[in-house]
């Protein structure tokens, strides 16, 4: 049997496509691709790529919008992390967010690998963000 190979796309429930687009495009520096309304159902989604295109993110908004507020400690999503090259690189984001008024933990080392550092961020709907650098050599 043939093995996974990578995440192709991973999605998230958004209250407003409108208000989370704008966001994801400008702060994390992705771009959208494609988008689809279903007039019938309410259901809104936008496709958007790294610029890489080596993964996208799907922003779905359903017409329900009697849900409770994001929390990970609810079963399901509990966050997403995003790969970056190295923990320079990992400064540089800091310096990204802050421009965008993003609050975020500075960047520190991860409790969950050695040698590896984090940013912990969210995104307007509070889904927690984090921007990860792998140890170095």
């Amino acid at each position: 049997m043939s093995k996974l190979t990578s995440v192709h796309h991973l999605a998230l429930t958004v209250t407003d496509v409108d208000r989370s687009v704008p966001w994801y495009v400008r702060v994390l520096e992705l771009e959208e691709f494609t988008r689809r309304e279903d007039p019938d159902t309410g259901l809104r989604k936008v496709v958007l790529r790294s610029p890489s295109e080596e993964f996208a993110v799907v922003l779905v908004e359903h017409a329900d919008t009697g849900r409770r507020s994001f929390d990970e400690r609810r079963t399901g999503l509990d966050h997403v992390a995003f790969k970056v090259s190295s923990h320079a690189a990992l400064k540089e984001w800091e310096g990204r967010l802050a421009e965008y008024g993003v609050t975020f933990t500075p960047a520190e080392p991860s409790r969950t690998l050695e040698g590896s550092a984090v940013i912990v961020c969210r995104d307007p709907d509070g889904i927690q963000l984090e921007i990860w650098a792998d140890p170095e050599p």
